[in-house]
């Protein structure tokens, strides 16, 4: 089974594949990763922002790879106070949507993000580290490392395939 990432992020391409393993287990994946626009700020400042920069990346995979089975696109963004991701994931033409849990960010974490940073370099200079958004990202660093980016994110992605999960239940009738 092909499997589309619309990131080049690694962080991203092994949640995917990891949820989705659980998902078909059995099933041999070939998960691939390609780096996507999104349409939307570097920093999506808003839930809807957020969403549309996933549903755009999840467009520019599905046109650059085609073929796959399934496209996932990962779309980080800020939502009030809290950061999360929308995943977005397309299979024969239905798209499904869900958003990770949140996560609370802290006060000088926010105001840098609202002078134009973005949240994987304030968490690198918080943190004294370098590349947190392709490792675990702020949440690794904001939970001691009890959770990571991939982990949420696997969580969020197995609830987006629902649909295709359970067809049955997700059919129009009329």
């Amino acid at each position: 089974m092909k499997i589309a990432v619309a990131s080049a992020n690694p962080a991203k391409i092994r949640a995917v594949q990891d949820a989705l393993m659980q998902v078909f287990s059995g099933e041999t994946l070939q998960c691939s990763g390609q780096s996507t626009a999104s349409g939307v700020s570097a920093q999506p400042m808003t839930s809807e922002e957020t969403l549309q920069g996933a549903l755009n990346r999840l467009q520019a995979v599905a046109a650059a790879a085609p073929g796959a089975d399934y496209y996932v696109a990962l779309e980080a963004g800020l939502d009030g106070d809290c950061s999360f991701a929308w995943i977005a994931i397309s299979h024969q033409g239905r798209i499904s949507k869900t958003r990770s849990a949140s996560l609370p960010l802290p006060p000088a974490a926010l105001m840098a993000i609202q002078q134009g940073e973005e949240l994987g370099d304030v968490m690198d200079r918080m943190f004294a580290q370098h590349n947190v958004k392709q490792q675990g990202g702020a949440i690794a660093m904001l939970t001691n490392h009890v959770l990571t980016r991939a982990g949420v994110y696997q969580q969020a992605i197995i609830l987006a395939m629902i649909p295709f999960i359970q067809p049955q239940l997700f059919t129009q009738q009329a």
